[in-house]
């Protein structure tokens, strides 16, 4: 291992080693609190364009597997932790952590002192970083103008529709850089799933004669998406709908809502969500940076019926007088836990309801 530096854009600097691909990157440093599902993070296509620091000191220790990819490469642009297995076992692993980063391009650092770097985003708020082999004026002259990408959708997105064909209910999913335990929560339950690039119209859709449709996931700021709310604000009048993650902000957006950036988000598998209407609780799977204004809520036909519990965050929202609500985390589940899976259920029951009106 050689010696690399995390440069942050507020002037701290942490000294590590470097293992996986050997090479330079900036993005926007987050950080993830999950004490196991490092693998599934790394290939979360909402990480686009991130670096994920694992709050948990010791990672990769069960290795990385085939079974657990939520995309085929790294969506995270590097990944910083305290301490790297040096001796993964498990009975599924393919090969070590730092072995697939090597094959597969991405960097990271370990040996730093995460504890510290996570209260220093709390503090501040996600900050621009550096992963370098050298701290260089010219270094810190790049981290200084870098900006975040506006079009990381269209980097994550397919580029082409296709199928999963069964017999069941069909479900067109609007794909804005969906996590593969999406199409397996589908799948678990038969439904005929088209997959749909992010961009689509609402006439293709249609065209294509679903039951319903899905808003997935994704990376980066609703805003910036906003090619998809015509899409979204026609498909609702005409099909029952639900939207995931980045697709519940798109949703909100679609009518009328607002959305702003968090201070550090939510990332990680511990998130303890209120069901208003149900009074129950569950620990979620969670993994955003941008949130629904609640105080822009008042003037639209959006209702809140999930909330974070620590902060307050709108978790969940139904649209008044349509077959058509959102959740922000992920009831896919991937790698838990598994509390909120029943959404999926609830998503196919009011097909059904809509369906027999």
């Amino acid at each position: 291992m050689t010696t690399k530096y995390l440069v942050l854009e507020n002037g701290s600097v942490y000294e590590g080693e470097g293992f996986g691909a050997d090479k330079d990157v900036i993005a926007e440093l987050v950080f993830n609190t999950g004490m196991s599902g490092y693998q599934e993070s790394i290939t979360d296509l909402s990480y686009r364009g991130e670096m994920i620091v694992f709050t948990y000191p010791l990672i990769g220790n069960y290795g990385v597997n085939r079974d657990d990819f939520e995309s085929l490469r790294p969506a995270a642009t590097a990944i910083v932790t305290h301490e790297v297995a040096r001796r993964p076992s498990n009975w599924r692993m393919m090969m070590s952590l730092p072995e697939w980063a090597e094959q597969t391009g991405m960097p990271g650092i370990t040996g730093v002192d995460t504890r510290a770097l996570t209260k220093e985003l709390r503090e501040y708020g996600v900050m621009k970083a550096a992963l370098v082999s050298e701290v260089t004026q010219d270094v810190l002259a790049k981290l200084k103008a870098y900006a975040t990408p506006t079009d990381l959708v269209a980097h994550a997105t397919t580029q082409s529709q296709y199928q999963n064909p069964t017999d069941g209910v069909s479900v067109a999913l609007i794909d804005f850089g969906l996590k593969n335990s999406i199409l397996r929560a589908l799948a678990k339950r038969g439904v005929n799933v088209m997959v749909f690039p992010a961009d689509v119209s609402a006439e293709t859709v249609l065209a294509a004669h679903p039951d319903a449709v899905l808003l997935s996931n994704g990376p980066g700021n609703p805003q910036n998406v906003a090619y998809a709310i015509p899409m979204i604000q026609k498909l609702q009048e005409q099909l029952p709908l639900m939207g995931i993650c980045l697709g519940h902000q798109l949703f909100a957006l679609a009518n009328g809502a607002q959305t702003f950036k968090m201070k550090f988000g939510h990332r990680g598998f511990n998130h303890a969500v209120r069901h208003i209407g149900k009074a129950r609780l569950d620990f979620t799977s969670q993994n955003h940076g941008y949130a629904v204004d609640r105080e822009s809520l008042a003037d639209t036909s959006l209702t809140v019926t999930h909330e974070e519990v620590n902060d307050g965050t709108v978790e969940g929202l139904t649209l008044k007088n349509h077959h058509a609500f959102s959740v922000q985390f992920h009831p896919d589940a991937a790698p838990g836990p598994h509390d909120a899976e029943y959404i999926f259920d609830d998503f196919l029951k009011m097909i059904a309801e809509s369906q027999a009106k």
